[in-house]
């Protein structure tokens, strides 16, 4: 059953019980899922001994060594870092220096790039995130703790704080992806693109990726409609260190194709099963 909070959010009554009776009142707006799913075979909490921070790179070398500091910094060095890496100026120098596994790999887009880090990964909770220092490692505890409490799926929401330092135009056209999520999943999206996430091990390994550019949406929506738990956390939006390599135009037009691709055959799936 999903009822009405008292603030007009939807909240689930059906999504498993997590470890704990409830969340903390961080971990906000948990997405409708009709699925119950078990919050893990153990009852020791993960560490950040159990996480792989994992990121695609692509000539990012004047951001990527405040990230990988930030990380160090914030799991004193516990976390396992995996970066592939498609660069040509010096970035996948900053990241072995830093301590991190690098693959080295032709650039062939967002995507590829990032799902080979996730596979490469080896601990029970992956985080996503960027290289450009847009994304608060400081919220890393906030994601583990959210993963704790029993939810498969932690994703940082950008927009409904205000993401004033991302570009209008993306601004934009993020909101626009959400909506469309939301009207075609009939759940309620916040922020489809955001690249800072946090995932059991058996999502990501349990399900077939097949985008590219538009990875980062179905990262998101093929758990939500398979009845993973799924959450939204707040999260703050730095102005980028570097030059974006990411044509807003060509690329919204692919997010948007996949978010479209995505949800329609996810539907189709439930349907035929």
């Amino acid at each position: 059953m999903f009822g009405e909070r008292a603030d007009g959010r939807v909240q689930s009554g059906v999504l498993g019980k997590p470890k704990h009776s409830s969340p903390p009142a961080c971990y906000a707006r948990p997405m409708s899922s009709s699925a119950t799913r078990p919050a893990g075979t153990s009852t020791d909490p993960y560490t950040f001994d159990d996480v792989s921070v994992v990121m695609g790179t692509y000539n990012e070398v004047a951001a990527v060594g405040t990230v990988l500091s930030d990380v160090e910094s914030v799991t004193d060095g516990r976390a396992e870092v995996v970066c592939v890496d498609g660069s040509d100026d010096g970035t996948a120098d900053v990241e072995r220096a830093h301590g991190a596994t690098v693959i080295e790999q032709e650039p062939r887009g967002y995507g590829a790039a990032v799902e080979a880090a996730l596979h490469a990964s080896t601990r029970p909770v992956v985080v996503t995130t960027d290289c450009d220092d847009t994304y608060p490692m400081e919220r890393l505890p906030a994601f583990l703790g959210a993963i704790n409490a029993g939810y498969d799926v932690v994703s940082g929401d950008r927009i409904t704080p205000g993401a004033e330092t991302m570009p209008a135009l993306n601004r934009l056209g993020n909101r626009a992806f959400a909506a469309l999520a939301t009207a075609l999943a009939g759940k309620r999206v916040r922020d489809t693109t955001t690249g800072m996430r946090a995932y059991r091990r058996e999502v990501v390994e349990g399900i077939r990726w097949t985008e590219n550019t538009g990875l980062s949406a179905e990262l998101l929506l093929r758990p939500l409609l398979r009845g993973y738990r799924v959450t939204e956390l707040p999260i703050e939006y730095r102005e980028r260190a570097g030059e974006t390599t990411l044509d807003p135009l060509r690329g919204g037009a692919a997010i948007a194709g996949s978010v479209v691709r995505v949800c329609a055959e996810e539907q189709l799936r439930r349907l035929v099963r």
